[in-house]
């Protein structure tokens, strides 16, 4: 009885056991608090510079779950795009306090899957390529499981959390030109009536002056300018209607440039956005110091998904330019012989006419050639200093092999480096004063650039009038021993 009294406690303490771990993870799935909100962005193929914004838009996805917001973070891709990016976006890497610990979540990010819109606008005379599908981002009002979707470009920097925006009303933006508000950031309230009525608004053609999004947006939604400034409400409530935003949520870096630093009154400093040309985006290593901004962008992707696809490719061609400059040294007398006359019968002048066009094309390759191999995105620190060993690693090849001075070939690649430690310099009042010392500098190094041309041309003439490599014409070159005989 007393074994069987043990069971019976046993067996019920177990059923109890198993209740409460059943019961609290029920209690957990019901209580898991549902988000209403969501960042949404959108990512399509199609340009050559798809790989550039997918890596953009991690980093800005990456930077606001660090920001810790209150809201899902959507992408609605097309699709077209490359399964592996999908996936990545869904493995989502959650940084655990202030120890490095992270662990994976999957459907960190939710990626919607969509047709392209397609875009009535393309025989526009204005119209650019590269925004073909840039009326995707409508799909964002079909997002109708969420109360407020705050949708973004890919090149937005945010600074702190913005989760008040969810306040905001059924349309908000902000107008960073004074008549026109710019898309690369705006608040919505999902609806499928305005959704099929914006694609009714396409297929009859309204009126849009750039054939984009932000063209057909600006057109659809004509009175915001004369709407109220958005101020968030205090008791965390909803308001309707159409708002402008203040300009602290979307900070043209542009403004920046001005001061070196930011003075927006109106609103908190929340978004720094790039709307300047495509290849100055923050995330091209060229960037900075040329715009200064450029490395605040790089910073949150070194602390988010970091360089772990190009760091590679940096060190191998790293290894290569060390390679050819030890290999070029030691094989410089061979190099030299390349350019012996062999065909006395040819022209002269013809050959001189070539060596000296191959000779000034070596040089300017010397200097170009390395910009297209770097890694696009690696940090600016990594991609100069890969540019300045690989344009000194070529230039070694054309200082070995016509043998000229190397002060001379090299002083272009010591005017980039003072021109970069100009830039860089932090102690500028503003921007004004810093693109006159860059001007300054320009100025003074012009004399240095124009004495190196001159050298290396008075060089390289000098070179090509030695006998010991091209013979006068109609002479056979005979070797010394055959002189002394007579």
């Amino acid at each position: 009885m007393r074994r069987l009294g043990l069971w019976v406690m046993v067996v019920w303490l177990g059923l109890m056991g198993s209740t409460v771990v059943a019961g609290d993870a029920a209690a957990g799935e019901v209580g898991k608090p549902g988000r209403r909100n969501a960042y949404a962005t959108m990512m399509y193929m199609g340009t050559p510079r798809d790989y550039e914004f997918y890596v953009a838009t991690r980093v800005m996805l990456r930077s606001l779950s660090k920001l810790d917001v209150d809201a899902d973070l959507v992408v609605i891709a097309s699709k077209d795009v490359p399964l592996r990016w999908v996936q990545a976006f869904e493995t989502f890497i959650m940084y655990m306090g202030d120890l490095d610990l992270r662990s994976k979540e999957e459907d960190g990010v939710k990626v919607v899957s969509v047709e392209n819109v397609k875009n009535p606008y393309e025989k526009q005379m204005n119209f650019d390529n590269r925004f073909k599908l840039t009326l995707n981002k409508l799909y964002a009002w079909s997002l109708v499981e969420y109360d407020r979707v705050v949708m973004l470009d890919s090149d937005n920097i945010f600074l702190q959390k913005t989760d008040e925006l969810f306040q905001c009303g059924q349309f908000c933006a902000v107008f960073i030109n004074p008549c026109i508000f710019h898309t690369g950031l705006f608040v919505l309230q999902p609806s499928m009536v305005v959704f099929k009525n914006m694609l009714h608004e396409l297929e009859r053609g309204r009126k849009n002056p750039d054939g984009a999004d932000q063209g057909f947006l600006t057109s659809y939604f004509s009175d915001l300018l004369d709407r109220p400034l958005f101020h968030p409400p205090l008791n965390s409530s909803k308001l309707d209607g159409t708002y402008r935003l203040p300009l602290g949520y979307q900070m043209d870096a542009s403004y920046y440039y001005l001061q070196l630093k930011w003075r927006i009154p109106c609103g908190p400093n929340s978004v720094i956005t790039f709307p300047s040309a495509p290849w100055m985006k923050p995330w091209y290593w060229w960037s900075w110091p040329v715009l200064p901004l450029g490395l605040s962008w790089h910073e949150r992707r070194r602390n988010t998904i970091g360089y772990g696809s190009e760091v590679p490719v940096v060190l191998i061609q790293a290894v290569m330019y060390l390679a050819i400059m030890a290999m070029t040294r030691l094989a410089r007398p061979n190099l030299s012989k390349l350019c012996y006359n062999r065909h006395p019968e040819k022209s002269l002048m013809f050959l001189r006419t070539m060596l000296k066009m191959a000779a000034v094309w070596s040089i300017l390759a010397a200097y170009v050639v390395p910009l297209f191999l770097i890694p696009l995105t690696v940090h600016p620190i990594l991609g100069w200093s890969l540019y300045l060993l690989g344009s000194a690693s070529l230039s070694s090849i054309v200082i070995n092999a016509f043998l000229l001075p190397p002060l001379a070939i090299l002083t272009p690649w010591l005017g980039i480096i003072g021109a970069l430690a100009v830039m860089v310099n932090p102690w500028y009042s503003n921007g004004v004063v810093r693109a006159l010392s860059v001007f300054a500098y320009g100025f003074c190094s012009a004399p240095f650039l124009w004495g190196s041309l001159v050298k290396v041309t008075s060089s390289l003439h000098v070179f090509l009038e030695r006998e010991a490599f091209f013979p006068r014409l109609g002479e056979s070159p005979q070797p010394p021993e055959f002189t002394k005989l007579y």
